[in-house]
């Protein structure tokens, strides 16, 4: 976990490997940003160089240099904020989030960073600091042992161990909630790291049991305890889990619904957040065509971005009861493997025709939204990488929600605005409703191409017990990168999500 704090010294004299300053675009050329406190030599150096690079200060420019005069650090990291005057002092958000994550992103060898962006108030040292701390993530993958020859009698090169402290340089640091600010933007970072983990292992390593077993381990290493329950094939069989017992049982892997609780003393409210757990989703009988497979070890970016956001609840000690119901389960074809045509009893009672094998998360999801309802909590959020259409709609990185009740879709995405998670409020049209009738069924488990997010959406209203307010979040675009790295953003698993379902928690305990 990379440590995040904040400091009123100057960054100049800070003892670290990099200090990151922010450069605007003014009037076509770039200039130091306010905020950096640069003694004049050290200003005016950076400034011939930013000339002489014909620097443009516009956001995701990041531009380094070494042995700045009058500068403690070794290196100096130039990062654009786009359009602005060299005395602007307030800047969105999300500007600093992205500003200073790729800042942090380029840095290599170095494990302590100064920010000193123009950051002041609670709300913009909160942003520098989670785009540094969210910045500094690296997936180590699976490596086998280095094997090199090296000449007798010289050194093995330094392990890059990655960005260890990021301290953020603010006139606000001795401000009580700026120093929560810092600590919040530590464990939102680490929360998204693992979700990022969870996404980015191999589906050869990560399936249901093994999924659950990560949880059970973070669990034991946090310092804050969550209660960790699984329910096994058999349990799933004798609960009447229809749903996700059908999508799992052509898999050697058998799937498993994993449920953790943060219940603190005095919480006065509760929140159940369900996560589609496809660990691999080959599309089942109705098999994917094989470019399409390529990114499918993301299918359970939702489940994993309701685990990391139960896990920093309780890190946070925050006041509310948070459930979290992780539906795992791996689609895969065999000669036990659901068909299409097939019916199948959800843990409600409700039949369900099966049409297509693979859209398998709706019928994991509708089980876990029933059991999640069973506790009766005040809101049930689900996210999940649900629908291609969603991607058709919105693109790769803004979600879709959707809701049975307006004000609180409006609420989750407040909370993903406030969180730099771009979310787009959808309807749920009563007359698509008719497209899930069946023949033979309660319902036919999916509806016609057009307008597919939405009937997604209308089917998984029907495990919900009215009354209780609920949203789902499709996030098959922004749960995974497959582009290149933006902002505080690397290529392949983003942790999309956790920011947003942290906050709505958070509203719940203010």
């Amino acid at each position: 976990m990379t440590t995040v704090n904040v400091s009123d010294r100057s960054a100049h004299d800070l003892k670290a490997d990099v200090v990151v300053l922010g450069t605007v675009d003014d009037s076509g050329s770039a200039a130091l940003a306010a905020g950096q406190g640069l003694p004049r030599d050290a200003a005016a150096h950076v400034a011939a160089q930013l000339a002489a690079l014909h620097a443009t200060g516009k956001p995701e420019e990041v531009l380094t240099l070494a042995a700045v005069p009058s500068v403690a650090a070794p290196r100096v990291v130039l990062t654009g904020l786009g359009s602005a005057t060299a005395r602007t002092t307030s800047f969105d958000a999300e500007v600093l989030r992205r500003a200073a994550g790729a800042a942090v992103r380029s840095v290599k060898k170095a494990g302590r960073v100064v920010v000193a962006l123009p950051a002041s108030g609670v709300e913009s040292v909160a942003a520098v600091a989670e785009g540094a701390a969210l910045g500094a993530y690296h997936y180590r993958g699976i490596r086998g042992p280095v094997k090199a020859s090296r000449a007798k009698g010289t050194k093995a090169a330094a392990k890059d161990e990655g960005v260890t402290t990021i301290t953020v340089v603010t006139a606000d640091a001795r401000l009580k909630a700026v120093k929560a600010a810092a600590t919040r933007a530590a464990v939102l970072a680490d929360a998204k790291a693992y979700a990022r983990d969870l996404v980015n292992t191999p589906p050869n390593v990560l399936f249901p049991q093994s999924f659950a077993d990560s949880v059970k381990a973070r669990n034991t290493a946090a310092k804050a305890k969550v209660t960790i329950k699984v329910l096994d094939e058999k349990a799933l069989e004798k609960g009447g889990f229809g749903g996700i017992v059908g999508v799992g049982q052509g898999s050697v892997n058998p799937p498993r619904i994993v449920t953790l609780t943060w219940a603190p003393a005095g919480a006065r409210h509760s929140v159940a957040l369900v996560g589609k757990g496809i660990t691999f989703d080959s599309g089942g009988l109705c098999i994917k065509p094989p470019a399409s497979m390529l990114t499918m070890k993301s299918d359970m970016a939702g489940a994993a971005a309701v685990a990391a956001t139960v896990f920093a609840a309780a890190e946070l000690g925050l006041p509310v009861t948070v459930t979290g119901y992780l539906c795992l389960a791996e689609n895969m074809p065999s000669g036990s493997a659901q068909r299409p045509g097939d019916v199948v009893t959800m843990r409600n009672g409700t039949t369900v025709e099966i049409l297509d094998t693979d859209a398998e998360g709706r019928m994991v999801l509708g089980d876990g939204l029933v059991l999640a309802g069973e506790a009766n909590p005040d809101a049930i959020v689900d996210i999940a990488t649900l629908t291609g259409a969603q991607m058709v709609a919105l693109g790769g990185r803004v979600a879709g929600i959707m809701a049975n009740d307006d004000a609180f879709r409006d609420r989750v995405r407040a909370a993903a605005d406030g969180s730099g998670e771009a979310a787009w409020p959808m309807p749920l049209p009563s007359d698509l409703r008719s497209q899930l009738e069946s023949a033979v069924a309660d319902l036919s488990h999916k509806g016609e191409r057009w307008g597919g997010m939405l009937t997604a959406g209308l089917f998984l209203s029907e495990f919900v017990e009215e009354g209780t307010p609920w949203a789902h979040v499709d996030i098959a675009g922004p749960s995974f990168n497959e582009g290149a790295p933006y902002g505080y953003t690397p290529k392949g698993a983003t942790g999309y999500g956790v920011a947003t379902l942290l906050s709505l928690v958070e509203g719940y305990a203010g």
